[in-house]
């Protein structure tokens, strides 16, 4: 299966879903971790152009350890916004994926780059699939199953379904370490640890499910999104 993973910003991923996407890694799956924005914003003391080269890295890093590919859209920070430009870049970016299943954020998570980019991805999902809507890539054949990750720090969110990363933990934390500038930015402009962080929502939601640690999903319920198998692992 190809599962495609896909954050507004280059840490988004490692904070909310990395552990599950380890465990596709563990499982044989094709795994591919796309980041919408450069995150050129997400720093005060580097200089600002330098920024999103130094993210870029990081995310490509990140994925290193989880042995995922690295995909980027290239957005600006901040400016990721409906409109038939932005559709058409991630509708080429399904196209490229060719994912089986795809993962993104919830639609009502606490940034606007997250909520503009969910509605892209659901929307491009299926118009990626329509052979009479022309981008440079050909029509991707599968109208792939949609799950919403967490939101940061579960706020208004009830899992439908849990992944149990008890054995990926550490990993997801290596993941997350990756991203250096933004251990620094969140612990100084938003005053959180983030590895901390990481591991106490991870704690939380395997209260939940009965797991030592675990990740909380929610299934899109659509027609022709539905799937009568388990699609997380």
């Amino acid at each position: 299966m190809r599962v495609l993973a896909v954050g507004a910003h280059p840490d988004d991923l490692e904070i909310l879903c990395a552990g599950t996407l380890a465990r596709y890694v563990a499982q044989g799956h094709d795994v591919i971790m796309a980041h919408a924005s450069r995150g050129d914003k997400g720093h005060g003391e580097i200089p600002h152009p330098e920024v999103g080269e130094t993210r870029d890295r990081e995310a490509e890093a990140a994925a290193d350890v989880i042995g995922a590919e690295s995909m980027s859209l290239g957005f600006l920070d901040g400016e990721i916004y409906v409109n038939d430009d932005s559709m058409r870049r991630v509708v080429d970016m399904i196209r490229v994926a060719k994912p089986d299943l795809i993962i993104t954020h919830h639609p009502d998570d606490y940034h606007g780059d997250h909520s503009a980019l969910t509605k892209l991805v659901l929307d491009a999902s299926f118009l990626a699939t329509v052979p009479y809507y022309v981008t440079s890539e050909p029509a991707h054949p599968v109208t792939p199953p949609v799950y919403f990750m967490d939101t940061l720090a579960g706020i208004d969110f009830t899992p439908t379904d849990y992944v149990d990363i008890t054995e990926m933990l550490e990993l997801k934390k290596e993941a997350m370490a990756q991203h250096d500038s933004q251990i620094t930015w969140l612990r100084d402009h938003h005053a959180t640890d983030i590895l901390d962080y990481i591991e106490t929502i991870a704690r939380f939601r395997g209260l939940q499910c009965g797991a030592q640690y675990a990740e909380g999903f929610q299934q899109m319920r659509a027609w022709g999104r539905m799937s009568p198998e388990r699609l997380l692992p």
